[in-house]
């Protein structure tokens, strides 16, 4: 125990993030759609289209390949194409791609085709830095597990009382468990998450975590608590040049992946417009905008506590059916309606 404090002490002094020796790092894969992995793509702002290939080349368990087809998925993305392969035979990855390439499907499907569970212990871990997301990804891995029966997962983090996932690891622990990293240190000092027999240690937008200091020690003390032969595998959106050699520092000759790296982080098919507007002009415009444009359900961004109420308010006198999302809430009433939200009950949604 003295030891494992000298070095937890050296870490947070240091800032030193190694767990394995430095090495000399592998030249970085640059997607470019065209099969030349050698350049980086010169014309900004276009899209990498997808191989016409299909999930079925990557030779996946037939329970996930039907969960895929369950879900309307044809064909993988280009950055599914590049990292599955990989990422399957237990390559550590680090993988740079804009919102909405499928990330997500990457590490969700590389994990489920190499779970073999045999015990009731954590074999995955998955971390990233808000809860929403957290919970966001626990959903991914019961879609695509569908068909797994055997198959636990569990998603932990704050705002929810820590002795209802003490009580989860006690009595029917998750082989895949999905949370934040306060929350998880939380469960790993107090000694009721076990992680000896992980075998996948993954972050989900990574930048977000290794760049707040004290998130990354969060990480860094989760992560020295972990096997050393395990998997690494690290995705974001925005993965800068100053970041990546802090990310390496957790792998083992990873595999590099930056998709589009110097294009604009923007959807295909993404239109995105603003108008300058004064302060007492905008409901006005906004209502405008509601009356002509087609939509399902929106999404409305605000910068205020007040703000969003009081939007929510004025929306509901509209007849316009809808629901406000802020962090004056508890996390279970936060979840709750975002669940309605998502199941057609709201069509505007504010967020805060």
């Amino acid at each position: 125990m003295r030891g494992f404090q000298n070095i937890k002490k050296e870490m947070a002094d240091n800032d030193d993030l190694l767990d394995y020796e430095d090495e000399e790092q592998p030249e970085p894969v640059v997607v470019d759609g065209s099969g030349d992995t050698s350049t980086k793509k010169e014309v900004k702002g276009t899209y990498v289209s997808i191989h016409s290939s299909g999930f079925r080349d990557f030779l996946l368990k037939p329970e996930i390949l039907r969960a895929i087809v369950d879900c309307g998925f044809e064909h993988p993305s280009e950055v599914q194409h590049e990292c599955i392969p990989q990422a399957v035979l237990g390559m550590d990855i680090l993988c740079q791609a804009k919102s909405g390439m499928g990330k997500t499907a990457v590490f969700v499907l590389a994990t489920l085709q190499q779970l073999e569970p045999t015990e009731n212990v954590v074999y995955v871990l998955v971390m990233c830095h808000t809860r929403e997301l957290a919970f966001q990804i626990s959903k991914e891995y019961e879609r695509f597990s569908k068909y797994m029966p055997t198959i636990k997962v569990g998603v932990f983090f704050g705002g929810l009382p820590i002795q209802k996932d003490e009580e989860v690891l006690k009595t029917s622990c998750p082989h895949i468990l999905v949370g934040t990293p306060g929350r998880i240190l939380a469960l790993v000092r107090s000694k009721k998450l076990n992680l000896k027999h992980l075998k996948h240690f993954i972050l989900d937008e990574c930048d977000k975590m290794l760049e707040l200091l004290d998130m990354r020690r969060d990480v860094q003390e989760i992560f020295r608590n972990t096997p050393h032969g395990k998997q690494v595998m690290m995705f974001s959106a925005t993965l800068s040049k100053e970041i990546r050699p802090v990310c390496k520092k957790f792998m083992q000759d990873p595999m590099e992946v930056y998709v589009d790296d110097e294009a604009k982080l923007t959807l295909h098919g993404l239109q995105q417009h603003y108008v300058k507007l004064k302060e007492n002009e905008k409901n006005k415009k906004l209502f405008e905008l509601l009356d002509i444009l087609e939509f399902n359900q929106v999404v409305i961004f605000v910068k205020s506590v007040q703000r969003c109420m009081a939007l929510a308010q004025l929306l509901i006198e509209q007849n316009f059916p809808a629901i406000a999302i802020h962090r004056g809430m508890t996390q279970e009433e936060r979840l709750s309606r975002y669940q309605q939200f998502k199941d057609f009950q709201k069509v505007c949604y504010n967020y805060i």
